[in-house]
C-alpha cells in the first residue's frame, strides 16, 4: 500500500439499515467496492458520510469497521471535525491509533470568525499529533471562509498541514491564488467531481468526492497524468451529464445513495434526519441518465 494522499479518494457514504442503525455489512461491502473501482484511497466521516448525525461511539465504529475491511490496502483519511476542539483531538488520536493515514478537519463555528482564530485552532489540533492533516475548506458546513492568505499561513506555519480539500468556489481561481502564495499544498477538489478536469489543469493533486462511479474519475485522472489529455477530456465530457445529475444541490446525497443501492453495494438508500429525499420523478430519471451515458447495467463497471 502506498501511504501517499494523492489521486482519487472516494468519500464513503455511511449506510444505514431500516432501523437507522449503521449497516455494518453494507459498509464493509462499500469499502471493497470502492477499492475494486480503483480508488487510490478512502475518506470517511465527511459531510457525505453524515458524520454530524453520528455519535462519537458510532464514529469510532465506522472507523474500526473500515480499517478492518480495508486491511491496509489503500490509505484512509478520517474526518474528525467537531464543534468541540477537545473532541476533535480525541477523534483524531483515535483515528490515527486505528491506522488512519491522516485526518480531515474543518474549523468549528466561531462566534466571530477571524484569521487568527482559524490559525490558532489548527495549531492547537496539530500539536496533538504529527500525522497529516487535510484542511477542509467547505464554508457551508461551518460558515467559515478561509482566504488564500490564511490557507497559505496554515501550510507555512504547521508542518503536518500539507493537504487541502477545497470546495469554496470559484474553485479553479482559488487553486491558482493559493499556488501563488505557497507550493506546500497537495490540493484536492470535491463537489461531486463536477470540475475535476479543470481542477487537474490548475494543478490539483486529485479529488475527494463521493461520486457513485469512482472508476470514471479514476480513468480521467490516469489519462490526464499520463499526458493523454484528449482522452481525459473525452471520458470526462462523456459522463458529465451523470456527474451533473448526481450532484444536484440539496438532494445530491439522496441520489448518490440511491445509485449505490442500484449498483448493489448498499442494502438501503436511507439517510438520517435531517435530509431531503428524492421524489418519484427523480427516481425515474436515474435510468434515463444512465442510458444517456451508456450505462446499461449499473452493477457492472462503467468503463468496460
Amino acid at each position: 500500500m502506498s501511504a501517499a494522499i494523492t489521486g482519487v479518494f472516494n468519500i464513503l457514504a455511511t449506510p444505514f439499515d431500516m432501523d437507522d442503525q449503521i449497516d455494518i455489512p453494507s459498509l464493509r461491502k462499500l469499502v471493497d467496492f470502492q477499492i475494486r473501482c480503483g480508488a487510490y484511497g478512502l475518506t470517511i466521516l465527511g459531510v457525505l458520510g453524515e458524520a454530524s448525525k453520528l455519535t462519537v461511539d458510532e464514529r469510532k465504529l465506522v472507523v474500526a469497521t473500515v480499517m478492518e475491511a480495508n486491511a491496509g490496502r489503500v490509505p484512509v483519511v478520517v474526518g474528525t471535525s467537531h464543534q468541540t476542539t477537545a473532541t476533535c483531538i480525541q477523534l483524531s488520536n483515535n483515528a490515527i491509533a486505528a491506522g488512519a493515514t491522516g485526518v480531515m478537519i474543518s474549523p468549528p463555528r466561531f462566534d466571530k470568525v477571524t484569521d487568527d482564530k482559524i490559525v490558532a485552532f489548527y495549531e492547537e489540533v496539530a500539536n496533538a499529533y504529527s500525522a497529516p492533516i487535510v484542511v477542509q475548506d467547505f464554508p457551508p458546513v461551518n460558515d467559515v471562509i478561509m482566504s488564500p492568505d490564511v490557507l497559505a499561513t496554515l501550510a507555512n506555519r504547521i508542518p503536518n498541514i500539507r493537504h487541502l480539500k477545497l470546495e469554496d468556489p470559484p474553485l479553479m481561481q482559488k487553486i491558482t491564488a493559493i499556488r501563488e502564495r505557497t507550493n506546500l499544498y497537495e490540493i484536492f477538489g470535491g463537489l461531486g467531481g463536477m470540475f475535476f478536469l479543470e481542477e487537474l489543469k490548475r494543478g490539483a493533486a486529485g479529488t475527494m468526492t463521493g461520486f457513485a462511479f469512482t472508476e470514471i474519475l479514476v480513468a480521467v485522472y490516469k489519462a490526464f497524468n499520463a499526458g493523454q489529455v484528449k482522452d481525459a477530456e473525452r471520458i470526462f465530457d462523456h459522463y458529465l451529464p451523470l456527474i451533473r445529475f448526481e450532484n444536484q444541490p440539496v438532494i445530491n446525497l439522496s441520489i448518490r445513495k440511491e445509485l449505490l443501492r442500484r449498483r448493489g453495494v448498499i442494502a438501503t438508500a436511507r439517510l438520517r434526519q435531517p435530509y431531503v429525499g428524492i421524489d418519484y420523478e427523480t427516481r425515474e430519471e436515474i435510468p434515463w441518465i444512465l442510458r444517456r451515458v451508456g450505462i446499461v447495467d449499473p452493477t457492472r463497471p462503467a468503463l468496460q
